[in-house]
């Protein structure tokens, strides 16, 4: 990540590389840019240049200092400027991180929508995607248990479209009354303040227990979904149903997906954590990074789409949002792609003040009747107002490309310039008028029923879908949701919430309800209240999305010497994480150079051991050479293996490097090692070691380089062992 950040000054400098043509959108930004790093003397708002930006104007000699005068106009801006720096943080979803990016259509949705995002094959459109915690402060960590939203606008030639989405797809309620409730439920409790950032507290499970339609959300933010390593590596869902709208007139009913190339993968809780301590910007720094380095995030685009005739045809509601629609019954079509390719230039202007509503649509796409949508089609636009002022959509990051015209005037904050004399419609100039062609048209949709607050009957079934999600779980992820109910209800204080939530999951599972109650305290169920109907759905297993082709491009691999490391192993190794487009980090005792055997070549370490952990980095090598005995002697390196072989994640070891594995997880039963007296290479739990190894020529490493290697970067590209953990052997070390 040194990288990036070095990257970023070359950005400043103009140097910027990140993306090879400039989209519509970042032309469109170039107007309100001021490089800092200019020779442009330093000036007051107004103009004015200033000379001396360290002393208020006073009354002064050489011998005494007297009063500030108040007259000092460069002194008073200065400090007004800062006292007025902040804004109200959003409510929810204040932690963010976002970049640049485009969307391609490789498929046309001509069939089923009109709009030319979507149907235009030959457009190129730029986005703004925004990752985001939900529960947290903007000074949160980005590692916590949380959903994280997936906001994309999209700079259409039409106007803004807004996907304001999770990364799960379904929601804790089903109508937007309940908004505020779910949202003081899940902050911090009024009393003390206490905790920042986290569900596990007496106040969320109470609400959630009192509303049994957020059983199908809390078994999501249970599971792995809710700690996932990156944003590059978690999928995006629109969450509400919308509507699409073809050329002929007719409607259908569709739900937007995001799928990243990379695979959905997450870290282990242990793993989230400590990174929640010990770099709790991981998840924005590991975006900018991999931007920088030309990784560029990608995810397929695919839609769900129910003709309107079929609406009633389901034993859900599809206009539920706490229900997804299941791949069996309505497959995921994907016709497009969205690619990240260019980091912000400064958060506040971009990251900060972008406004992203749920009714910012475009013609082809109309919105449908899911009651959470329409509340929210209400709410993000009232909310843009108390913190960006009623100008928000004139500001750079959410102003769109194409031609902005009406009769919308005044306000704090006014950017545009209107000239003429009329700004009112109609007028006697017929300036500006209704568009004749191309403007937006409501579908005409028939609605008949009686004025009342109620949900139809299909809206009250809770519990099926929160079944179906666990039953589609693979065993390692029950193992982890158990364990996430278990640390959630384990910090609840009141007996009362945690027994009540035991007696929730016994409607969906008896034994997770079990399993919950032994660890929580609660009474052990015998009996499950709702028979579990058995049924399973395909994608529900984050496991069922790796990527298509098995890759390590973008993962972070700790390289760990001290003196006397062997050059040879070193550098092989080193070059071929290069070559596959992964980012190797020597880490050393130190940070200035280490020498290697013999004494002729050194390495300049990118860290030194206590400033950086094991959580940071996806796979640990240890190459060959006699520093192997200085690391065995330290205890902090041994702790990174073990820490890596308890969080799951791919080992390798060559030569004498193996004993600096073998002590480290000693404990473990069952991993295999290679001996040094054979050149076989052996993987054991996701542990890659190769035996002997000649370092004075390197022939018989270069000769089992590829098999050595194949074998780590299958690991690699794996994510992480599971089997390690589901034989126990992860429990045997301490980490």
């Amino acid at each position: 990540m040194a990288a990036f950040l070095q990257n970023g000054m070359q950005k400043a400098l103009g140097v910027d590389g990140s993306s090879g043509t400039k989209s519509a959108k970042v032309k469109d930004l170039q107007r309100d840019i001021r490089n800092v790093h200019s020779s442009q003397p330093m000036t007051t708002d107004f103009g004015h240049k200033i000379s001396n930006t360290d002393n208020w104007l006073k009354i002064a000699t050489d011998k005494s200092t007297g009063p500030h005068l108040l007259e000092d106009q460069v002194g008073r801006e200065k400090i007004h400027r800062f006292d007025h720096e902040r804004i109200p943080e959003r409510v929810v979803h204040a932690r963010g991180a976002a970049a640049f990016g485009k969307f391609t259509l490789f498929e046309s949705a001509e069939d089923v929508t009109h709009a030319g995002v979507l149907t235009d094959t030959s457009r190129e459109t730029p986005v703004f995607l925004r990752f985001s915690t939900v529960a947290g402060s903007r000074g949160s960590a980005d590692t916590v248990r949380d959903v994280r939203g997936f906001a994309v606008k999209f700079y259409t030639q039409e106007g803004n479209w807004d996907i304001v989405g999770n990364n799960i797809p379904v929601f804790f309620i089903q109508e937007s009354m309940k908004f505020p409730d779910i949202v003081h439920a899940v902050k911090p409790e009024p009393h003390n303040e206490v905790p920042q950032a986290q569900t596990a507290h007496n106040n969320f499970w109470d609400f959630v227990f009192m509303h049994s339609e957020a059983t199908h959300m809390f078994m999501w933010t249970m599971s792995d979904r809710a700690i996932p390593r990156s944003y590059r590596m978690m999928q995006g869902f629109g969450v509400n149903t919308f509507c699409l709208i073809n050329a002929k007139g007719e409607r259908s009913f569709v739900k937007f997906h995001f799928t990243p190339d990379l695979g959905v993968h997450s870290f282990v809780w242990d793993e989230a954590l400590k990174l929640a301590g010990q770099d709790p910007d991981f998840h924005r720094k590991d975006l900018g990074e991999a931007i920088e380095n030309g990784a560029f995030p990608k995810w397929k685009f695919g839609i769900q789409v129910i003709k309107e005739a079929d609406e009633h045809n389901f034993d859900f509601d599809i206009l539920d949002a706490t229900k997804v629609w299941p791949e069996e019954l309505v497959p995921v079509r994907y016709i497009g792609e969205l690619e990240l390719n260019r980091n912000v230039d400064e958060y506040f202007t971009q990251t900060e003040q972008v406004a992203f509503c749920t009714s910012h649509i475009v013609p082809g796409i109309d919105f449908s009747d899911d009651p959470l949508l329409q509340g929210r089609n209400f709410s993000y636009f009232d909310t843009q107002l108390s913190r960006l002022g009623i100008n928000w959509q004139e500001l750079p990051i959410n102003r769109p490309v194409c031609p902005v015209m009406n009769n919308n005037r005044d306000g704090q904050g006014r950017h545009t310039i209107q000239k003429g004399t009329v700004n009112y419609w109609p007028n006697r100039f017929e300036a500006n008028p209704p568009a004749k062609e191309s403007g937006f048209i409501s579908y005409p949709a028939k609605a008949s029923g009686i004025k009342s607050r109620m949900l139809s009957e299909k809206f009250k079934d809770h519990i099926s879908q929160a079944q179906l999600f666990y039953n589609s779980l693979s065993p390692i992820e029950k193992l982890h949701l158990t364990n996430a109910f278990c640390f959630e209800l384990d910090h609840c204080d009141d007996p009362v919430v945690y027994s009540r939530m035991v007696d929730r999951l016994t409607e969906v599972d008896l034994s997770l309800a079990q399993s919950v109650a032994e660890k929580v305290g609660a009474q052990i169920p015998d009996k499950q209240t709702k028979p579990n109907h058995g049924k399973k759905a395909r994608h529900l297993s984050q496991l069922e999305f790796m990527p298509e082709k098995l890759t390590i491009a973008s993962r972070r691999i700790a390289i760990l010497i001290g003196d006397g490391y062997d050059n040879i192993s070193y550098e092989n190794v080193k070059a071929a994480i290069k070559d596959a487009g992964a980012l190797p980090f020597t880490i050393g005792p130190k940070r200035q150079k280490i020498q290697a055997a013999g004494g002729k070549d050194s390495a300049q370490p990118d860290h030194f051991f206590k400033g950086m952990r094991s959580t940071m980095f996806d796979a640990i090598f240890v190459p060959d050479g006699s520093h192997v005995e200085e690391l065995r002697s330290n205890g902090l390196v041994r702790f990174w293996v073990r820490e890596a072989f308890g969080h799951n994640k791919a080992i390798g070891a060559v030569g004498k490097g193996i004993a600096l594995v073998e002590d480290a997880i000693r404990e473990a039963e069952g991993v295999t090692l290679a001996d040094m007296s054979n050149d076989g290479v052996i993987e054991s739990y996701g542990v890659v070691t190769l035996g002997r190894v000649q370092p004075e020529s390197g022939k018989n490493l270069d000769g089992a380089t590829k098999s050595f290697l194949e074998a780590f970067f299958q690991q690699i590209g794996q994510h992480r062992c599971w089997q390690r953990e589901l034989d126990g052997l992860s429990d045997m070390v301490a980490c």
